[in-house]
């Protein structure tokens, strides 16, 4: 990614807050979102520096929750020189050693978006992202940007994943993943084998850090995250280990 400074100091940049909405992740709460303004986003340097202050990428927008009175999410993520895979992530390792990856640009494609509508169906429909669409997909996972990543998972010939990540300066910042729900692959824990292979990546380029989005301790869809360890935390300004 460029390691050109932002265009403006963080602090005279613009944003904006939406309407208290549903909270996807904590029932009978509320949630209000702060988006950069649209015209800054999403610049390689203030990406950089917003990302170090919690914000993430949805398509084009830079965001993060600002909930007024919850605190529930957290932004978190792993040092990957610390990181020893468990004895439960060693035999994902081991059980995917034949699934092979290759990184693209993040642009639509067929067989990308026909794997997404499928788990979309089959795990998330009672989510925000349900009904699938082709647009959805297009304004969430694609990006015409040198830093927007997919990183695709094939066994022998067969697409049987994909994780959607940004190269920053400082690390990995993984967006979505998504993979076949087929039963018989199952047992491979796609999902789990997905951070470990953003893991090996981040090791390869030299970045020390891979940024796994917000963690809420309350939200059951959120505790694989617990599992990779060990785990940093953004209190305020500041990364500090997670201590559980």
């Amino acid at each position: 990614m460029s390691s050109s400074a932002p265009r403006r100091p963080v602090r005279d940049l613009r944003f904006f807050l939406t309407v208290p909405h549903r909270c996807s992740y904590l029932q009978e709460q509320e949630a209000t979102t702060l988006f950069l303004d649209p015209k800054e986003a999403p610049a390689s340097g203030v990406y950089e520096a917003l990302s170090l202050l919690g914000f993430r990428r949805s398509g084009r927008h830079l965001y993060r929750p600002h909930c007024d009175g919850c605190q529930a999410c957290q932004s978190v993520r792993i040092p990957v020189a610390e990181f020893t895979p468990g004895r439960t992530q060693r035999k994902v390792a081991r059980r995917n050693a034949d699934v092979t990856t290759q990184v693209v640009p993040a642009r639509l494609k067929s067989a990308h978006y026909a794997l997404y509508a499928n788990y979309i169906r089959a795990r998330h429909s009672d989510g925000d992202m349900y009904p699938p669409s082709q647009e959805q997909y297009r304004t969430f996972l694609t990006l015409d940007e040198p830093y927007a990543k997919l990183l695709e998972f094939y066994l022998g010939d067969r697409l049987v994943g994909v994780s959607a990540f940004d190269e920053l300066e400082h690390g990995l910042s993984a967006i979505y993943t998504f993979f076949d729900v087929d039963d018989a692959l199952e047992r491979r824990s796609l999902g789990t084998l997905a951070i470990l292979r953003l893991i090996e990546l981040c090791r390869e380029r030299g970045l020390s850090h891979l940024y796994l989005g917000y963690w809420i301790e309350a939200c059951r869809k959120m505790r694989y995250k617990q599992a990779f360890s060990p785990l940093e935390v953004l209190d305020g300004r500041h990364w500090r280990r997670l201590i559980r």
